[in-house]
Parts: C-alpha cells; structure tokens; sequence
C-alpha cells in the first residue's frame, strides 16, 4: 500500500512540486529575499538594544529607552525598509535566470517599485518641527507593507528588460566600447519604457499599487495569522519533505512575503510602543516548530544519540545530534532516513503540529512574547527563542519544554525503529 502510495506521489505529485519549487518568478522571489535576510537579523537586533531584557529599575535600561529613538535609527534603515532590499535582490534574481545583466536588472526593479510612490510635499509649518524641506516618500510602504508592490514590479521591469533584449529593441554600441559603458545603454530602453509605464500608471492615472494589491492580500495575511493556516503550512511542510521534497522551498518561497509582513507589523508595534498585533511570523515557525529542522527532528536525534541499543543509530546519533543543536537535520532525514519512513512519517509529521498548537495558545494567552526579530537560524533553540521574542526568558523555557515534548513524541516509533535495526544487526552477526 505505501510503496502504491509513494509511486503515486512521486508520479503527481512529486514533479509538480518540484516544478513550483524551481519555478523562475518564486525562485527569484525567494532568493532576493534571502539576499535581503542579513539586513533584516541585524537590523531586528536594534529592537532588543532599544528595548533590552533588563530590569527597568536598572540604569543601562532606563538610558536605552530614553534614547530608543536614535538606537533604533538603523533599524528604521534596514528592517524598516527591507521591501528595497528585497526588490532589488528580486531583479537581479530574476535577471540571472534570463542571462541578463544582474546589476541592471536589479536597478530597474527598484526603479518600477519606487515609482509606485508618490512623493509628499511637507507643509511650511511642518517643515520647521521636522527640520526638513522639500518632498518625503512614505517609508510605510518600503517595508513589509510593500513587499508584495515590490515583487510585481520587480517581475514586470525584469520581463519588460528581457523582452527588449529578446526581441533586439535596445541600444548595441560597437564591440570596442568597454562591457560596463555597452551594458549600460543596452539597459537606457527598457528603462524608459519602465520609468513610462509605471511612472503613467501610477502619476497620470492616479492608480494607487500599495492599495489595490492591499486590498488584494489582506485576506491572506489575516489567514496566514491564525492557528488553521499555521497547521496547514506545518502539514503541507513536513508532507513534501517526508517524500524528499525541501517542504520549506515550496512553502516557503510562497509564505515568506506573508511572514515578512507579520513580523514587520511586530516590530513596527513594539518600536511605537503598541500590543503586537500578530503570531504567524517565520520566527514562531522557526523557534518554536521547528526546533532542531523541520520535524522537529531534534527530539529523534537526542533519542538516536543517548537511547539507541543499535550500533547503527548510536553511531548516526552521535553524528547528528550536534548538527541538529543549531538547526541543521539533513542528516536525519536523510541519514535515519525518514524520508519514505512509514515508522517515523506519524512523529515527524504529528509533533511539528503539536508544538504548533503548544506555542500559539501560549502566546495567544500572553504566556509568552510574541516574536519581533528575526534571530540567526543555525542557534541552538532556547537562545534563537530568547533573542526572537525581544529577550523574554519564557520562550526559552518553552523552547525547552516542547524539545522534552518532541523527545516523548518521537520516543515509541524510536522504540519501533532501534529495535528494526538492532534486530538487523543480529540478525547479520549471527549470519
């Protein structure tokens, strides 16, 4: 039955997903965010410096929020704004896959995407309090909020830049003109049909991008923020990565803008002093399910290390458990393998949405911070779970506490498996 099960997955199911995961627009939508990522862990770790896990009565404390303005200045230029970042990392992406130049289709992306912002004139009273003159741009909407403006823009300038090289509409200078100078005016047509079009729709026909595709997601960010969406989002993951799919490809080059998003509304409430207002963001997925890799395969690896009768799962134990500290569980599904495993496909499937259900009712009912940073992944748990919840000591414990949960989880099917493979041993010495 399951081996007639896995022939039909790979047969439907297996070459789609793949074909979405590989798929040239998520792909790059996927990649220029990931670019974008280390601007977005360091810039969070202001939030803890402005905001830091000390007493308040503490003098160091009281100096850093008095001063949290300032301190948060960087954060306000790399987090704050990310959705440049992102676009630009988007055009280039996608200008890679087309054999076009990087750089230039990075920069057209960034143009499309700002050319969706319409410039404020600050009044002559204002100008004064502010200290500032002349036009500002909404810095709203180069965040999170325009993530989602940022990545059909970037696929539009980047189409509209290959088309013109594909169908020769473009400037060629004589071979003798040095690469970056030719580069340059190959770029000067898309360009202009780019700053045309974008700047038209947006300036002369007055269409507002950040709020027709708002409107348009809204439903899905309110979805994506609820405990039916996260277990779903839990289930599809650990499904395709049971059968060899990298679940967190396919997911997650579709997820990640929505999850940006929630997290940015976070960090943006608790920079202002605000409830945060959301749950869902990666860094919950990250800390609190999937702990030691998707799975939470971190509860198999400390059984493999410490409880194995098995030479086999002794050795590999040993062998993974410290990968697996800091997030790292290729060699467990692989190694194990859990990969077409119907043994342990009920635990590595079953304790990710446990520890789901744990870690939402735990911060829906105000147990523990909510999460407002985006901690480095290769941490060892309770750490990633201290610093992404702005320095709250309970979602360590709770890190902790669902580790102990996946260990019970895993341990029959554990049980089921050493025994297999020590039986097999046996079986061979006594052969």
């Amino acid at each position: 039955m399951l081996d007639k099960f896995t022939q039909w997955i790979e047969k439907y199911l297996g070459g789609p997903m793949a074909n979405i995961a590989n798929q040239r627009h998520l792909r790059a939508v996927r990649d220029g965010i990931i670019a974008a990522l280390p601007l977005i862990i360091v810039g969070s770790f202001f939030m803890i410096v402005a905001f830091p896990p000390l007493p308040e009565s503490w003098g160091i404390t009281q100096f850093l929020t008095a001063n949290a303005e300032t301190i948060l200045l960087p954060y306000r230029m790399s987090m704050y704004i990310m959705a440049l970042y992102a676009t630009f990392g988007i055009g280039a992406s996608l200008s890679k896959s087309y054999d076009l130049d990087q750089v230039a289709g990075g920069i057209l992306a960034v143009t499309a995407f700002l050319l969706t912002l319409v410039p404020v004139s600050i009044p002559e009273e204002a100008t004064e309090i502010a200290g500032v003159e002349g036009f500002v741009l909404p810095m709203a909407n180069l965040g999170g909020e325009g993530m989602f403006v940022g990545i059909v823009t970037s696929i539009i300038a980047v189409e509209i830049y290959r088309l013109t090289d594909k169908s020769n509409f473009k400037i060629t200078m004589p071979d003798q003109v040095p690469p970056a100078v030719a580069r340059s005016f190959e770029a000067l047509t898309p360009t202009l049909i780019v700053i045309l079009l974008i700047g038209s729709i947006t300036y002369y026909i007055g269409f507002d991008w950040h709020a027709f595709i708002g409107n348009l997601i809204s439903p899905l960010i309110s979805a994506a923020d609820s405990l039916p969406s996260v277990l779903l989002l839990v289930l599809l993951t650990t499904f395709f990565w049971f059968f060899g799919i990298h679940g967190l490809a396919v997911i997650g080059s579709i997820a990640r803008p929505l999850w940006l998003q929630l997290l940015e509304s976070n960090s943006s409430a608790l920079a202002t002093g605000e409830p945060l207002p959301t749950i869902g963001a990666e860094p919950f997925y990250q800390w609190f399910i999937w702990i030691g890799g998707a799975g939470a395969t971190i509860g198999l690896a400390i059984l493999l290390a410490f409880r194995s009768k098995s030479q086999y799962g002794s050795k590999l134990g040993k062998t993974i458990l410290a990968p697996a500290i800091f997030n790292i569980n290729e060699p467990v599904i692989f190694g194990v393998p859990i990969v077409l495993n119907p043994i342990l496909m009920v635990p590595f499937i079953g304790a990710p949405i446990v520890l789901a259900t744990i870690a939402w009712f735990a911060t829906s009912l105000g147990l523990v911070n909510a999460v407002t940073v985006t901690a480095p992944w290769t941490l060892p748990g309770p750490i990633g779970a201290f610093l992404a919840t702005n320095g709250d000591w309970r979602a360590a414990v709770l890190n902790i506490i669902l580790i102990i949960i996946a260990v019970l989880i895993y341990y029959p099917f554990f049980r089921v498996y050493d025994k297999n493979e020590l039986a097999k041993e046996q079986g061979t010495t006594e052969g």
